[in-house]
């Protein structure tokens, strides 16, 4: 896993698919290639309310990426420094060796460039000190990046402190 993650909160995500368009500006694709996808689960109704689950699903970023191993001419990249991958485009030539490799079909077929394409956590942006794209575009700040043991110490020092409010010694 690199050292960054995109995080949803379900509670938050409204389905509205402003992350995906985003995604889509930002990186300038075509209609049809979603770098990252909004995936809409069933509705359901609770207390009278209907209710519809969504998951964001960018690239994982895994720690030993299928896609990399399988790609013959190392144009799908995993940085040493943090763990992101994304694609060399100037040595990419279409083979979508990446895309069979991939288990989660992440890396998307670019028909106008004859290319894969891939979330890269918007490399462009991160250099500039920015959020990527989706998630600065998120209306409901349901999309979060960040480390991905950052909220897991914020988590636990909140529960600590809610479990010791009424005690001296905190």
């Amino acid at each position: 896993m690199s050292d960054y993650i995109i995080k949803i909160d379900f509670r938050r995500c409204i389905n509205c698919g402003t992350c995906e368009v985003q995604c889509q500006i930002q990186n300038r694709l075509p209609e049809k290639i979603k770098l990252g996808r909004l995936i809409t689960g069933e509705s359901v109704s609770t207390s009278g309310r209907i209710k519809t689950t969504s998951a964001f699903m960018p690239c994982f970023h895994c720690e030993q990426p299928w896609c990399v191993a399988a790609c013959p001419t190392q144009a799908m990249v995993r940085r040493v420094e943090d763990g992101i991958v994304y694609v060399d485009q100037d040595r990419c030539v279409g083979c979508k060796a990446c895309i069979i490799a991939c288990p989660w079909q992440v890396p998307q077929w670019n028909e106008a460039s004859g290319k894969v394409m891939k979330c890269d956590y918007c490399l462009d942006r991160l250099a500039d000190g920015l959020t990527p794209a989706c998630v600065t575009a998120c209306a409901t700040h349901a999309l979060s990046f960040g480390r991905p043991d950052h909220d897991v110490r914020k988590t636990r020092n909140a529960y600590a402190r809610a479990l010791c409010v009424d005690k001296e010694w905190l």
